[in-house]
């Protein structure tokens, strides 16, 4: 695929919806229901293009959102609903920013793309969301290494609904089978792990707009 003016490549365009196409992507509905944990099926943007039944228990919880509720868009959930550190554990350091990290990589590969400008701009929108993008980011990665904002074979936190997982921790498994890479898509699967029985915490508060990201020194 050839690169675009400044080093950019053009967003991946889906495959034609072929017969062959729909049929494999009903087989893999089928197939993506049948796994017992959360599964979903992501392209360039994160926008949401599958998900299964034990995906959507684990965040029924949800509140309402206009642009991030976690099925229409993964990426936007992570970073701007107000019920994501209800669900993902250690919610700045275990997901904000490596997807923040994500989002800079698909930004710079795909930086002509009208749904990833869009949520550029949403970044800029909200001080907090900008100063850990332009000034948090690149101080957590030289403090952690450029491994942790990889998805593939991670294992972060979660706050389960159901009370038989309760708080425990997943493995991301991150595979894109060859017919999901050509139409630009990827599948990430949620491994739950057994949680270690501890006594219960409170939970944590909704971050709000006025909350204040810790790798990101406090505004004067």
């Amino acid at each position: 695929m050839a690169f675009q003016a400044g080093g950019q490549r053009p967003a991946p365009r889906p495959a034609p919806a072929t017969p062959e196409v729909q049929a494999y992507l009903q087989d893999y509905t089928a197939l993506l229901e049948a796994v017992p944990f959360p599964s979903l099926v992501v392209d360039h943007r994160w926008d949401v293009v599958l998900t299964n039944g034990a995906f959507r228990t684990l965040f029924r919880g949800a509140g309402p959102h206009p642009t991030a509720m976690p099925g229409d868009n993964f990426l936007r959930f992570v970073l701007f609903h107000p019920d994501a550190s209800a669900v993902l554990g250690e919610h700045e350091s275990s997901w904000c920013l490596p997807m923040l990290a994500h989002f800079a990589a698909a930004l710079e590969r795909y930086g002509h793309d009208p749904g990833l400008q869009a949520v550029r701009r949403d970044i800029a929108q909200d001080p907090i969301m900008e100063a850990a993008y332009r000034q948090g980011l690149p101080h957590w990665i030289r403090a952690v290494g450029a491994e942790a904002v990889e998805h593939d074979g991670a294992v972060r936190p979660l706050h389960h609904p159901d009370p038989r997982w309760g708080t425990t921790h997943c493995r991301v498994v991150v595979e894109t089978p060859r017919v999901l890479g050509e139409l630009g898509c990827t599948r990430l699967t949620l491994v739950l792990r057994e949680p270690r029985r501890t006594p219960p915490r409170a939970a944590r508060p909704r971050r709000t707009a006025a909350a204040h990201l810790r790798v990101v020194p406090a505004p004067e």
